[in-house]
């Protein structure tokens, strides 16, 4: 993140958390364990040296300060950890040690354990998502007859309604949302050993692969070493959220502008302030929503930067991908969290929405008054006829109703009620209705579905507090092949 002042503003601690030493190590350890047991069930290490393996892993209490350390002589935190379990296991049981981390190799580790966070991570955005998703679909059905101004090009253009435009808000977070779900129930296992065959567990290899997905409640799947379209997707997805999250914000900091001061974000004591200027109310939550989205792209593309990883297995590429991933679902968190903010009170100014919406001569229903002319003239002519009419709307700034009132041409197919019809903002607002409604539909089938959770939840989340274990030395008695 930037600092550690701004980490808890432009990010989510809870989500950071997923993909933070103590957790890396819980989940790296879960591995480590569950591929014991797995073995042990298919006879290929003892059931006594699974069990003390098992009860290592369950307690292990690494020094992460040491582990910090080793791991810059190791290049990869798991061949520290697998020593420290190693000796850990060599404490209890010395020929049970030689069983441990048996035929697998460091990136299986790590990418399983990568995966393990990624699924707590997404954990935490549906939560949150389903608040947000709430509170959207109760915001739009409220204002679902509130009329504004659209704005397109930066420029007023037809009328709309603010809850249709809520509704966009929340069909994005409901996409971002879908597929990010999409992706919990299937993140793979990461088991392939020094060169990706497995070779190592013999003719029992894939029944090992797929009792160890099972226990971690991952996927099964051949090995992806160097096939990273997991990774990229989960990094599109989390992106997709700060992106999802930062239009409303986006949308709610041009409204909050003094001239448009149609949105403002909920007043309290030392929120949205200046430092200089005390008459200041800035939609400080929106912003911090904004930056989220603004910083996810360049972590995107880090990840998407390592898309060649060589042969069979990468240098470099892969060491890259998880602190650029563990940023997108921490930046994804924050937005969420901020947007939730910016949405907790916002207070909707439903006059200035009309007063905008009136104003500029009632210039934004020339589109309106264009249709209702061009059954009789045809659409070239009707545009024609109306643009001339703005025209003189604007050179002599008097309302288009009356300029074309005064005209013969639209009298003659217009008669005054038809006319004060095309130029009525709330006759002209189309399917608008039926799109907030399928909005709504869509979050509540969503908001239905059940959470994902976790399998094996309580025990990834186990805290993995210092505790004063050494770390050994990598180089002994645990090789790794890299």
């Amino acid at each position: 993140m930037i600092d550690a002042l701004s980490d808890d503003y432009l990010g989510s601690p809870e989500v950071a958390a997923c993909f933070g030493a103590e957790a890396s190590c819980a989940h790296m350890l879960a591995f480590e364990g569950a591929l014991a047991e797995a073995q042990a069930e298919l006879t290929l290490i003892p059931q006594a040296a699974a069990e003390t393996i098992v009860a290592c892993a369950g307690t292990l209490r690494p020094d992460l300060a040491r582990l910090r350390e080793a791991t810059v002589a190791a290049s990869n935190p798991a061949i520290p950890l697998v020593a420290a379990l190693t000796a850990a296991v060599a404490e209890s049981d010395k020929g049970a040690a030689r069983y441990v981390h048996w035929g697998a190799t460091s990136q299986d580790v790590l990418d399983s354990a990568l995966m393990l966070a990624a699924r707590t991570a997404i954990e935490h955005l549906d939560a949150r998502l389903r608040r947000l998703e709430h509170g959207l679909a109760t915001l739009a059905d409220a204002h679902r007859a509130t009329p504004m101004v659209a704005r397109t090009l930066g420029q007023q253009a037809g009328p709309t309604t603010f809850g249709l435009k809520v509704a966009g808000w929340l069909n994005g977070l409901v996409a971002a949302h879908e597929r990010l779900n999409a992706l919990h129930a299937r993140l793979p296992l990461q088991c392939g050993g020094a060169s990706g065959t497995l070779a190592a567990f013999g003719d029992d290899a894939p029944a090992v692969a797929e009792l160890l997905a099972a226990r971690l409640g991952l996927a099964p799947s051949a090995p992806w070493h160097t096939e990273r379209g997991i990774v990229r997707e989960l990094a599109a997805a989390f992106a997709d959220v700060c992106a999802a999250a930062g239009k409303p914000a986006t949308d709610i900091v041009l409204a909050a502008q003094n001239e448009i001061g149609e949105l403002a974000e909920a007043a309290a004591p030392g929120r949205g302030g200046s430092s200089a200027m005390p008459h200041k109310r800035n939609p400080v939550a929106a912003i911090a929503v904004v930056a989220c989205a603004r910083r996810a792209p360049g972590a995107l593309a880090t990840v998407y930067g390592c898309f060649d990883h060589w042969h069979e297995r990468a240098a470099g590429a892969w060491h890259a991908e998880a602190p650029a991933l563990a940023e997108l679902a921490t930046l994804a968190g924050g937005a969420l969290a901020q947007l939730g903010r910016a949405l907790d009170g916002l207070e909707v100014d439903s006059a200035a929405m009309r007063r905008h919406l009136e104003a500029d001569l009632g210039l934004g229903m020339s589109e309106a008054v264009s249709m209702a002319l061009a059954p009789a003239l045809g659409r070239a002519a009707a545009q024609a006829l109306v643009r001339q009419a703005v025209t003189s709307a604007r050179e002599a700034q008097r309302p288009l109703g009356d300029v074309l009132a005064e005209m013969d041409a639209v009298g003659e197919h217009l008669d005054a009620a038809g006319l004060a019809r095309a130029l009525d903002p709330l006759a002209f607002l189309g399917a608008s209705e039926r799109f907030i409604d399928q909005a709504l539909a869509r979050a509540a089938t969503l908001a239905g579905a059940p959470p994902p959770v976790s399998p094996i939840a309580a025990e990834c989340s186990t805290s993995a507090t210092a505790a004063g274990l050494p770390i050994a030395d990598p180089h002994v008695e645990e090789e790794d092949d890299g």
